[in-house]
């Protein structure tokens, strides 16, 4: 893919000060944290190192990354190495992609208390999955799964969920066999919109009776006793969002599938389109309207909101495993799992990561770091070579 000629870096270098200084007081240090890593990534600001050609010689300098978790060009690395190993936890059957969607009416809370609310997503989605498995009229296993925390929707507007990716069985009870599940069917999904909203619901409930919730601005109004209970009745009107998708053709789909949501940021650099007079254009997909591919326009300042409604709270893990999956357990679950199956298939041996010369694709090795203070008086600011020596900014 080719490098994009828009950044959102290139948006928060121009309109980042700005932003910060008429929306500063009401955001947080890592709202701050996460637009300077961003707008000094690969630059001369963060150091970098010199790297030369074992086969040519050509050498060139390298600015370093910002490695944020919220950087659009910082993603395909880590996204790489952690799709590696998972790699050799696949099990040898079918994989379903399954959806928890909170809706709308929880924004606002959600946005109040992103780690309670986030967590609780997780917690009650995963719970309802497990129950409804457990059940002998549908599964009667006992399963495991992996799950990708999202925040955003395709216009970068706060939409929270999270993406699934569960094996089509799992073990039974005892331990004593593997239970195969339908390669059509995974569990009903209205079932697990109704007791995933009754989790959820409940534990929200039992959340504001210990006084956990904060109520901030609009929040205030259902801030009592009276008016929580009336809000968390509206809950119920309509059905919770599950959505299930088609079986995967086998582990290397599910790995692809895997490599577009696991360390995805809100937008990606591709996606926009233009920066003109203060204002962002971008693509996104209009799923309500037949999956159309559109273009909205936002301001600077809009954009930025936007963006950082999705900065989340320090130390919240997005990536996180279940049942059979779980840490404490999963090594051991997975070996009872390719027991049963009969599936010895050792680990795929990982790809290392090489930076490759484009002028003759020999190995290019790190032959000097540099810090800031030494690109700057190393570099000319009239040029961006010095002899065989080049600047890489990509």
């Amino acid at each position: 893919m080719s490098r994009p000629t828009l950044e959102v870096a290139d948006i928060i270098r121009a309109a980042g000060d700005s932003f910060w200084h008429r929306y500063g007081p009401h955001l947080a240090w890592p709202h701050r944290k996460a637009l300077d890593a961003i707008a000094r990534c690969r630059t001369a600001a963060l150091g970098g190192h010199r790297d030369q050609c074992v086969r040519c010689g050509d050498q060139v300098i390298s600015y370093n990354s910002c490695r944020s978790r919220y950087c659009p060009k910082c993603q395909g690395n880590a996204r790489l190495k952690w799709l590696q190993e998972r790699s050799a936890e696949l099990l040898p059957v079918p994989y379903f992609h399954v959806v928890f969607t909170l809706p709308h009416e929880l924004s606002a809370l959600a946005l109040g208390n992103k780690r309670i609310i986030y967590d609780l997503l997780y917690r009650t989605s995963a719970e309802a999955m497990l129950e409804l498995a457990r059940d002998p009229q549908h599964l009667g296993a006992e399963i495991g799964f992996l799950g990708v925390l999202h925040t955003w929707g395709q216009a970068i507007d706060h939409h929270p969920h999270v993406h699934y990716i569960v094996p089509a069985g799992g073990l039974a009870a005892d331990g004593s066999k593997w239970i195969h599940g339908s390669e059509r069917f995974f569990l009903p999904v209205v079932a697990l919109g109704r007791v995933f909203r009754g989790k959820f619901t409940e534990a929200l409930e039992e959340l504001f009776q210990r006084g956990e919730l904060q109520f901030h601005g609009s929040l205030q109004q259902i801030a009592t006793k009276a008016s929580f209970r009336h809000f968390l009745r509206r809950l119920f009107v309509n059905d919770w969002v599950v959505y299930a998708k088609p079986p995967f053709g086998g582990p290397e789909q599910v790995l692809h599938y895997l490599s577009r949501y696991t360390h995805r940021v809100a937008i990606s650099n591709h996606r926009l389109v233009a920066f003109n007079d203060g204002r962002v254009s971008f693509r996104w997909r209009d799923y309500a309207h037949g999956n159309k591919q559109k273009v909205m326009t936002l301001s600077a300042h809009e954009f930025l909101r936007r963006f950082l409604l999705h900065v989340l709270p320090q130390g919240l893990v997005r990536i996180r495993h279940f049942g059979l999956f779980a840490n404490r357990n999963r090594t051991a679950a997975l070996e009872r799992c390719r027991s049963l199956l009969g599936s010895q298939v050792a680990p795929a041996p990982a790809q290392k990561i090489e930076n490759r010369c484009p002028a003759c694709s020999g190995v290019r090795l790190v032959v000097e770091r540099l810090t800031a203070a030494q690109i700057y008086f190393r570099m000319p600011t009239h040029t961006q070579s010095i002899g065989r020596i080049r600047v890489d900014t990509s």
